[in-house]
Parts: C-alpha cells; structure tokens; sequence
C-alpha cells in the first residue's frame, strides 16, 4: 500500500512550521492518516479546529484512537476507504477554512499491480497519454498525484473554497502536481486561478523514512470563490505559478520554481537570465546504442582478442566492434579538453535502424556465429521495439553514431559535464543509451562547442530547466534548448580563446 508511517518529531516540525506562515484553519481533514501522527500534530498545533480522519487500514485507527485518548486529543478517527469515500459530502461539514494535512501512499500503480493490490483508483489514463507513450512507462502515475488531485478536484465542488493542501510527498510528483493544477489540464477550470500561492520544502526521506527518493512537504493554497488573487501571484503574464523551493525545513528559500505555459521550470531566475539565448538545437542531440543484452554486446578487449560478460573469450572481426563509452565514464571525465579514452567495445552489427542484419553472415561470419550462438538471449530482449526488427538489431545507429568527432553528456549523472569524445585507434568512439551527443566531422568545431557548452550562458539554460532528482535528470528536451548558433554568435561579440575561434565562427554560420 506504499505505507511509510510519519515519525512524530517531522510531524511535529511541519505542523509547527504551517502554523508559523500564518495558516489558521478552522477545520483539518487526514484522508490517509496511518497510526495518528499528524493527527496529533495537527491537533497541537491548531487546537480551536474541527479535526476529521480517515485511513484503510483498522489497526492504524485502532492506534490512532488509543494515541488520541493518551493525549487527550478530540478527533472524528474513522475506517475508510479513500477510493470510496465521498469527499464532498464530508467537507461540507467541516468549517472553513480547511486544511488537508498527512503523507499520502508513496507507490505507483505500476507497484500495485506488481504487489497484487486492489487498493488503487480504477484505472485510467490520467493524463490523457496516446499511442506509445500511454503503453509504456509514462502511463504508469503515483497513487499519491492521483489522489491529491481528486481530493482537491472533490473539496472544491460546488463552490470553490479556501482550501490548504499540506502533504509529505516525492519531489518529482510535486512538480507534476504544480504543473496539473497551473497548467490547462486543471482538473477544474476555476482551479487553475483559485491556486494562488505554493511552496516546497525538501525533506530528509532517507533519514525520517529509509526510503532512498527525493521528498519534500508541498503546500498549495487555493482562494476562495470570490477572493481576489494575490498581487504577486501572476507577476509575468505567461508565469501562471511562482513556487519558492527551501532546501530544508528550516532554510530559507533558493530557487523559484514555476510552471509557465503549463510546462516546468526549475529556475525562473535563472530562466530571466538566458530567455534571450534560448533556442533548438541543430542539428538535434542522439542518445547512444541501444542493445539490452549487455553481457553479449558489450566487451573487454584481451589482447587480439575480447571478453565478454559471461567470461567468455571471443575473436571477432574487428569491422563491427567500435569502442565504447557509458554514461558513468563520462561523469568521470577529466574537466580538460583531451578526449575521453574508452575502457570498453561493443557489437555494432547495423549502420542503421532497421538494417537487414543477415550479410553479417558473410561479411563477419565470427561475429555473426557469435551472435547466433547467444540469439536466445538476445531473441528473448523485452521492449517491445525490437518486436518485427532484424535479428540481433540495435537502436541509437545511424550515420551520426559515426560521427569522428562528439560532444556528449551523461543522462543520469545529476551534475552535468559536457567531455569531448574523439576516435580511438582509429575508429569513432560510440556512446551507450545513458548518454547523448552531438557529433562533428573535425575537432575544432567539437572543441569549440565543448567550449560554448560549459561557459555560463549555457549553464544558466540548463539550470533554468534542469531537475537533478529526476532519474534522468539530462534528457533530449531539455539539450534541445541549447542552440549552438545562438551561443555561439554571442559569445564572439566578446573575448574567446584564440583556439576555439575558428570554430565558434564556423558554428555561428551554419545555416
């Protein structure tokens, strides 16, 4: 059930910490409530409120009763189900203004199909996803998301209301909740202008939970009808949300997140800075090879010869292995100019996506018997993308993965280094599907965009969209906001090392 009870002390913490920003509720609702303590909490912390809550689960309300009754605190504890509950008919006895306040399940619905658990919303595509995107991973949706947007959607009916909304929950579901709820997907028209303020506090979900994510207490405040919005809370007209982010519960504010024109941003500061510069990369950035059978694919080299993952020793042709770099060789690339050198090869058996794969058994009859001898690994690779491909096909190939000459990232790595890639014993160095590339026929124009890519204007593009919690935080959309011509045309309108010159003028003329 993603059941992470909430320790006492955080609970205490948070509670006194709503109080402290001046929240005054008259009523406060727990819609999931486990053993009691942020009904304690909350009863401390605002005494002259009506308390309500609810949880699943009967030994939890059995402990937040007898929890309750030892501290002489006077809250309606009841049985109940969240997806049946009726959340409406229930506000509507609580007086206004209203406070939401706990920690909603921490699990997927993915999680829950895999736990064999009907504890779930009826399934449904939530954000309206189509075709592959609503078959694979981003069909799948946190339980806590799904059912803060219903509460919130359910308190508000028939008349939008002051409303509080304090919750414990992973950071990236936060920003999907700001970006639901600001954005033109709000699940009520009136919403999106009744949201008038938010706020994040990371959280330690390691220390208070043992749980190795990225958490934080999110705070939305939403107007009651009639109540005119904040002044400050619009202050750009394409800025529809403005989210100040503490690093603690205790720190002061950093970064300002926002959600403008329904899409995210981490930085609106940062975004001010480099709005001028922002633009499309071009050509588009590559994520590397893509394989899914590691231990077949990709090899040591033994002298004339190769190891694979299975410690198996092989002699292949030397035309279809290239070597090789993971996103990890990258994060651990020297802050130079010098090429990173690879530690590793792989099978590139296609020059590009959908090559018929069969002249290999001519062509590199080693290679191919090799590959044969281990087809039932490679035949049994789950995504579907290889479903109707050629036998032992790739993907991330195509004239590009040749390129001599890249400038590459790593995906995963939460701090960004850009490293230049260079051919090794003379072949071009492919990248694995952790990274991505752009790639160049000589090194001076790779050196020069190396060069444009970790000066500061790029950094602040990056930082402006950049969320390092993420699992990947570096992604192709996120790079296509970096036009080398852009930066490259500013920055010749001042002072540049006489060795990326030549390149950065080559790059500032290309069409």
């Amino acid at each position: 059930m993603g059941d992470y009870q909430t320790p006492p002390a955080l609970a205490e913490r948070v509670c006194e910490l709503l109080r402290a920003r001046g929240l005054q509720p008259r009523g406060v609702l727990e819609p999931t409530c486990g053993r009691g303590s942020f009904v304690l909490a909350g009863a401390r912390a605002f005494p002259r409120a009506r308390h309500v809550a609810r949880d699943i689960n009967p030994i939890h309300v059995d402990a937040a009763r007898r929890a309750c009754a030892g501290a002489r605190v006077r809250c309606e504890l009841e049985v109940g189900d969240f997806f049946t509950t009726d959340w409406s008919a229930l506000a509507r006895r609580l007086p206004g203004p209203l406070l939401v306040l706990g920690n909603p399940p921490w699990i997927t619905s993915a999680d829950l199909t895999c736990l064999g658990s009907d504890n779930a919303p009826a399934r449904a595509n939530l954000k309206g996803l189509a075709g592959l995107d609503a078959r694979t991973g981003k069909g799948n949706f946190d339980i806590s998301e799904w059912m803060v947007l219903h509460l919130v959607e359910r308190l508000q009916r028939p008349r939008p209301r002051a409303l509080d909304v304090a919750v414990l929950i992973k950071t990236a579901v936060a920003r999907r909740l700001l970006a639901h709820l600001a954005g033109p997907q709000s699940p009520l028209p009136e919403l999106r202008a009744r949201l008038d303020a938010a706020r994040m506090w990371r959280i330690d979900a390691r220390a208070a939970f043992a749980a190795a994510v990225d958490a934080c207490l999110v705070l939305l405040r939403f107007a009651p009808a009639g109540d005119p919005a904040p002044e400050d809370s619009h202050d750009q007209e394409d800025i529809t949300l403005r989210c100040p982010v503490h690093d603690g519960l205790d720190a002061p504010a950093g970064a300002t997140l926002g959600v403008e024109r329904g899409r995210l941003i981490a930085d609106l500061d940062a975004l001010a800075a480099c709005r001028a510069l922002l633009g499309q990369a071009d050509p588009p950035w590559r994520s590397g090879l893509k394989h899914d059978c590691a231990r077949v694919m990709e090899l040591r080299r033994e002298g004339a010869a190769y190891r694979n993952g299975l410690r198996e020793r092989v002699a292949l042709e030397p035309a279809r292995v290239f070597p090789l770099l993971k996103g990890g060789d990258l994060a651990r690339a020297p802050a130079g100019d010098e090429p990173v050198a690879p530690r590793r090869y792989v099978i590139v058996p296609q020059d590009h996506v959908g090559e018929d794969t069969s002249p290999l058994a001519r062509a590199a009859p080693r290679t191919w018997a090799y590959l044969a001898g281990h087809g039932a690994r490679l035949d049994a690779r789950r995504s579907a993308i290889y479903r109707g491909r050629p036998r032992f096909a790739i993907f991330g190939v195509g004239p590009y993965a040749f390129a001599p000459w890249k400038v590459a990232v790593s995906g995963l790595h939460k701090r960004v280094q850009f490293a230049l890639v260079g051919p090794h014993e003379g072949k071009p160095v492919m990248l694995d599907d952790t990274c991505y590339f752009l790639g160049f026929p000589e090194r001076d124009a790779a050196a020069a965009a190396l060069w444009l890519l970790r000066r500061e204007p790029a950094r602040r593009i990056l930082r402006a969209f950049l969320f390092r919690d993420m699992k990947r935080p570096v992604t192709k959309e996120l790079l296509g906001r970096l036009e080398l011509k852009k930066l490259a045309t500013a920055a010749l309108r001042g002072p540049v090392p006489a060795a990326v010159r030549a390149g950065l003028h080559e790059l500032s003329q290309k069409p």
